[in-house]
């Protein structure tokens, strides 16, 4: 099992991952460490522990809000996608009246 080293707030840490998830441990590390140093800019070093709860918290925020936005757009596909199956339909049936209109008017016309 592959280990990517990581340096969060200045101290290194050492994170065991599976085989092709090395660089997405990185990445996630440099965000992880990029909102500590935020935290740490405005509350200072108030400890490593109660920064990485601040970040860990503010990160779920996030995610949270993102699902939530998520949800969001995939009900309004969803009703999007109703509303056109049913101008589908209404078309369908539109289209299936005119030819009965058409042939009875055909009929009317026959001597």
């Amino acid at each position: 099992m592959p280990k990517v080293s990581l340096e969060v707030n200045g101290r290194p840490y050492s994170v065991a991952c599976r085989d092709g998830e090395e660089e997405r441990i990185r990445e996630l590390g440099r965000v992880l460490d990029h909102k500590v140093k935020e935290l740490v800019s405005s509350v200072g070093q108030v400890g490593e522990a109660y920064l990485l709860l601040l970040a860990a918290l503010q990160l779920a925020d996030e995610l949270a809000d993102r699902l939530e936005e998520t949800e969001t757009l995939r009900t309004e596909i969803e009703t999007e996608r109703g509303y056109k199956s049913a101008v589908d339909s209404a078309g369908k049936h539109v289209g299936a009246l005119a030819e009965r209109l058409e042939k009875i008017a055909a009929q009317l016309e026959k001597p």
